[in-house]
């Protein structure tokens, strides 16, 4: 076996002259602008990552949460700027797999082409559950009560109100999302963009309706002290605290990969990439 051939990097003439090309006959319409790529990164910034994951990292960072967002925000913004580096020069689909593989090598890309399909599975997976228990909690306040066991994942054990406890059989909210979603990709990348367009302007809302609501609410003596003494356990308050809550809340600020996948789909890749990739790190700092 030749190892050599696992270096070898496909030239960035040869991957722009495949997508004017197409796969299988088959080319991808540039029908989105700077506001399409934008809303695409803002609408993975307000998501789980905000509305799950951050009581998860205040457990360990506490009132500290707020430097672990922007500990992540700073480091959100040198990503970004690589990523929009990378997409204003090879303004093709595949993302960091179609820059390792111009860069790097076969293999690299291979490796990278692989770990991207496993993040964004586990990504769905993450967003799809934590959008059924707010769907489920949602129609509990209407009256309506699905069967446990098709809300949580087989085999999880749920405990009921009475004290007894079922086994999971299928999160049935969670699929249904995913399958709607599907669905409107399948669509095309205009009404996909449509819909997204219109999903990122009601989180937004609801976000300023909350920070509008709750701001006479907030104490600042809760703030106090704003960086907890450590327990004695590496990741429990403490400077380490912080330094996990970054590391957990930096999934709020995914979205460089998503924006950068869809530069096949740009009408002027160079000019809008690095707009829509810069201006979402901007605003996931301001999110913080």
């Amino acid at each position: 076996m030749d190892v050599s051939r696992l270096m070898v990097r496909k030239p960035v003439d040869q991957l722009m002259r495949s997508e004017e090309e197409g796969t299988g006959g088959v080319t991808m319409h540039r029908s989105l602008g700077p506001g399409h790529l934008m809303a695409l990164g803002v609408g993975a910034i307000i998501g789980a990552g905000i509305f799950v994951i951050t009581g998860t990292a205040a457990q360990y960072a506490g009132p500290g949460i707020m430097l672990s967002f922007l500990l992540g925000a700073i480091a959100c913004g040198f990503v970004g700027l690589c990523y929009a580096e990378f997409a204003s020069l090879i303004p093709v689909s595949g993302s960091a797999y179609t820059y390792a593989y111009a860069t790097l090598g076969e293999f690299v890309a291979w490796i990278i082409g692989w770990d991207l399909i496993l993040e964004y599975a586990m990504v769905s997976s993450t967003v799809a559950v934590g959008w059924s228990g707010y769907f489920v909690s949602l129609l509990a306040n209407m009256g309506i009560s699905l069967p446990p066991q098709m809300t949580a994942a087989p085999g999880t054990a749920i405990a009921l109100a009475d004290g007894s406890q079922v086994t999971a059989w299928f999160n049935l909210p969670a699929f249904a999302i995913v399958t709607i979603i599907s669905a409107l990709l399948i669509l095309g990348v205009r009404e996909s963009a449509r819909f997204n367009n219109i999903i990122v302007a009601l989180k937004v809302a609801v976000i300023l309706v909350f920070l509008v609501a709750g701001i006479g609410y907030v104490s600042t003596a809760n703030w106090v002290p704003l960086v907890p003494e450590n327990t004695g356990t590496f990741g429990e308050f403490g400077w380490s605290g912080i330094l996990r809550g970054a590391a957990v809340v930096f999934f709020a600020y995914i979205g460089f990969d998503a924006v950068s996948t869809a530069a096949q789909e740009a009408r002027h890749p160079q000019r809008d990439m690095p707009i829509g990739i810069l201006a979402r790190s901007s605003s996931a700092r301001c999110s913080t």
